[in-house]
């Protein structure tokens, strides 16, 4: 699939890191490096922007890395960059650690993974077809 792009940052394009990866880094598109203090969020701008087909969003997701060892991630993730965006995409991250983040120029700071969705149309009823789980919820399946 081919999907068009303007990378007006002076950094690759997204790539996937290996052949069975499901997504691709974003780079942090930076005049200066950007300190994220603890609990603090910014939305960090990547230098692109694309014109997804109709049927597709882009999921902006944490880099795990980069959220197990330093507590920086995507704030409302996954973000979703609906088909009709034409702006520049950004990233909201938040620092969830005790310590200052910098966030340098060209740094890896989320991935995006490319997804195709549906369209629904909603059938109104007054009753829903009974399952086992009937309308047990959060936790009602048990852990082990």
């Amino acid at each position: 699939m081919k999907i068009k792009i303007i990378n007006r940052s002076d950094h690759t394009l997204p790539s996937y890191e290996s052949h069975a990866s499901a997504g691709m880094d974003l780079r942090a598109y930076l005049d200066e490096p950007m300190l994220l203090k603890p609990m603090e969020r910014a939305i960090i701008k990547t230098g692109l922007f694309m014109e997804l087909p109709v049927g597709f969003e882009a999921q902006i997701r944490p880099r795990s890395g980069l959220a197990a060892k330093k507590g920086i991630t995507v704030l409302n993730a996954p973000g979703t960059i609906d088909a009709d965006y034409r702006g520049e995409i950004g990233v909201i991250l938040i620092n969830l650690s005790n310590e200052d983040f910098i966030i340098e120029n060209g740094e890896r700071i989320a991935q995006m993974v490319i997804s195709k969705h549906e369209r629904i149309h909603w059938d109104e009823v007054e009753i829903l077809e009974e399952t086992l789980r009937g309308e047990g919820g959060f936790g009602s399946t048990g852990i082990k």
